[in-house]
């Protein structure tokens, strides 16, 4: 199991321990480092900027959302990155949520998930390519655009940069089962939310047509502390917002993963409390058991027994958000 570096997106401005961290992780060996946004900080500048500092560490986005640019605006993205970094570009990408890609993107939320994804996808996946012109008649992307006020002169054209790997690879944050399942059929891997070892059960059948060489890479909050509780508390403050803020009372998907994990009342809980403005109660009101088992926190004995379960499962890498050097070398010595 190989492991990798989370820094996630800014929150109030950038934090200047970034790069020192990153390039601490590559001289421990950690094979990836990933950059993510919401609605702030956008997922490549970071990475960009990373990629400067150093040499050999892979180059992840976790994730770049699709709602905030048009799928060929993202494969110029990586592509170009890619280059830059003799290489170490990895595109990680995500649908996010209907209050975000409505209101903050301006985009109509996609009735149909899947199509939108695999039309985005696919998409990239011909610029990369470069065989020919990128022409595709989707439902939620065409090229060229064929729209009642377009001008009907839109021609398909081919990069005229040169992708350096056509393969580049391309991972999807996927949560419920149908969306997983064609992640393992149209993607090279799969950013997972809220990976329980325990849990690893309940994707057996979505990732049944998974292909060899597939990439399973979920984050996980790492912390070497005496205190567990206390090493909890960012976990559950976490969970709290994505649970209870990160989507409506009528569709949060992070809520209904939750659920689905055996946590459906303390999940309906977290959300009513958050959702009343009662933001201490419903990060108290997440079960400590939920967010211990999608962490590695505590004692560095405690971790390391831990870890063991991590590495039986089909997880490749191990994406840890971890602000603490410490914790990212206990971690890389007990991965040997």
């Amino acid at each position: 199991m190989r492991l990798g570096l989370a820094l996630g997106y800014w929150g109030r401005g950038p934090d200047p321990g970034h790069v020192a961290l990153a390039r601490e992780a590559e001289r421990l060996g950690y094979h990836s480092v990933w950059t993510a946004e919401s609605w702030g900080s956008d997922a490549f500048t970071p990475l960009t900027w990373i990629a400067a500092r150093t040499s050999t560490i892979r180059l992840g986005t976790a994730v770049a959302q699709m709602a905030a640019r048009s799928p060929a605006t993202t494969a110029m993205h990586a592509l170009t990155l890619d280059h830059l970094s003799g290489g170490r570009m990895l595109l990680g990408l995500g649908l996010s949520g209907p209050q975000v890609v409505e209101g903050w993107y301006g985009r109509p939320f996609p009735k149909s998930p899947l199509t939108a994804t695999r039309e985005y996808v696919d998409v990239v996946r011909r610029v990369l390519r470069r065989d020919a012109p990128v022409a595709l008649d989707g439902q939620y992307h065409s090229l060229p655009y064929r729209g009642a006020d377009g001008t009907g002169l839109g021609k398909a054209l081919k990069s005229i940069t040169h992708p350096r790997r056509p393969d580049l690879p391309v991972l999807l944050g996927a949560e419920g089962p149908k969306n997983i399942a064609q992640t393992a059929r149209i993607a090279d891997g799969w950013l997972p939310l809220y990976w329980s070892p325990r849990r690893a059960g309940m994707y057996r059948e979505p990732l049944s047509d998974a292909p060899e060489g597939f990439l399973v890479a979920p984050m996980a909050r790492v912390k070497v502390c005496a205190d567990v509780a206390e090493g909890l508390l960012p976990v559950k403050a976490m969970l709290g917002f994505y649970i209870g803020g990160m989507g409506h009372a009528r569709r949060n998907f992070h809520a209904d993963l939750m659920a689905r994990m055996g946590y459906e009342e303390e999940a309906r809980r977290v959300r009513e409390l958050f959702l009343a403005g009662r933001r201490e109660e419903a990060v108290a009101a997440v079960p400590d058991a939920f967010a211990d088992e999608i962490s590695l926190v505590g004692p560095r004995e405690r971790v390391a027994e831990r870890l063991e379960a991590w590495r039986e499962g089909p997880v490749t890498d191990l994406l840890a958000l971890s602000p603490d050097p410490h914790s990212l070398r206990v971690l890389a010595e007990l991965n040997t």
